[in-house]
């Protein structure tokens, strides 16, 4: 199979599909891989590292998409990538579908093969693929949040740790899974008060054994959220509902009731924010202001520690990408069930349950297909 990785075009996404590592991996079993010149630069990866590693270099990303038959990227196609996508290629990334209908709707009327990153779960039911990222982008919430608070920055110009003699910030983390893990983990290191919410008694329970006196864990209520929100200082917005719309926690109405500069960063945003006055934003200007409330809602937080990231993030897709190399994706599919969950859309149908639903668009089981 010939697979290739493009420079990606989202403003400020400085991650790569693919490192020299996974081209190595890649033409050892027998593939073709090709690079679209410069882009790992954002990771520090260069058009050499690539060569080195067996690489075709191709000037332009029209090179790739004509040229190669799975095209492995980060961030979803945007509008200047619809036209490039072949019918019966496959697109492996991040998608997102579910914030996103037009580009689901380019997806199926191009008749590709989309495989999203985060709706691959592994044996166990998790999300392999997701996590990585998550795990980054948990730990990146309390730091951009952290300066967030800062009075040059719009915030009310509060320390999270405190000092001595003067009170720490409230930190209040709401989703208690991969990345609210990864936030609670930051905010104690930094000596802030932490208050955990979530759904599930389980999960919670879990994270009081780890974390005992450390953080407050509270049970996801419309009362106990409202009430969280009108003492916290930082808000992280850790939600998922994989492969559908983030739930809407955080009401317009509830930001009345919050302190004056205090911060929301929702790092559910690629899948609509779990705030009601989330929009998506870019790491060049990354906040806005809603009744005195600094919002935080870059949709590629890992992009910022690209190096890092790329390196994270290709760690875990490329087992399944091989797979799919390996086998071709239909019978990948039927081989590991974590690869069936990842197809979103299959010849012009939607193939992800959450996805079709949410939009009131045709579900079709994927099994019916190939």
């Amino acid at each position: 199979m010939k697979i290739g990785t493009v420079k990606e075009i989202k403003t400020h996404e400085y991650r790569v599909g693919l490192t020299p590592g996974n081209v190595r991996d890649y033409i050892t079993r027998g593939h073709e891989v090709f690079v679209q010149s410069g882009a790992g630069e954002g990771s520090s990866l260069t058009d050499e590292m690539y060569k080195d590693a067996g690489a075709k270099i191709l000037k332009t990303a029209e090179e790739i998409w004509q040229t190669c038959d799975m095209v492995a990227k980060v961030k979803e196609p945007l509008e200047p990538e619809y036209n490039l996508i072949r019918q019966e290629q496959i697109v492996y990334t991040y998608l997102h579908l579910a914030a996103d209908r037009r580009l689901t709707e380019v997806l199926a009327e191009r008749k590709c093969k989309a495989v999203a990153y985060e709706t691959i779960r592994d044996k166990n039911g998790g999300l392999p693929l997701l996590q990585p990222m998550s795990e980054v982008a948990g730990k990146l919430s309390i730091q951009v949040g952290a300066r967030c608070l800062e009075k040059p920055q719009g915030g009310r110009g509060v320390l999270l740790g405190g000092v001595v003699g003067v009170n720490k910030a409230k930190v209040l983390i709401i989703g208690g899974g991969v990345v609210g893990t990864a936030a609670m983990k930051m905010a104690i290191g930094l000596g802030a008060n932490v208050v955990v919410i979530d759904n599930n008694i389980a999960r919670l329970t879990y994270l009081d054994d780890v974390f005992g006196n450390q953080i407050q864990t509270m049970y996801s209520t419309t009362a106990n959220i409202e009430t969280a929100l009108t003492h916290a200082d930082l808000v992280i917005g850790a939600v998922l509902v994989p492969g559908g719309a983030a739930p809407k926690l955080i009401r317009r109405e509830h930001l009345k009731k919050m302190k004056t500069g205090s911060v929301i960063v929702d790092v559910a945003v690629d899948q609509g924010g779990c705030c009601e006055t989330t929009k998506m934003t870019y790491h060049d200007n990354p906040t806005y202001t809603v009744d005195g409330v600094i919002h935080y809602g870059v949709g590629n937080m890992p992009g910022a520690v690209s190096n890092t990231s790329t390196f994270a993030l290709t760690n875990a897709t490329l087992s399944y990408g091989l797979k799919i190399a390996d086998m071709g994706l239909e019978a990948a599919s039927k081989a590991d069930e974590g690869v069936y969950l990842g197809v979103n859309v299959y010849d012009g149908h939607v193939t992800c349950k959450e996805v079709a639903q949410f939009f009131g668009m045709k579900y079709v089981e994927l099994k019916t297909l190939i």
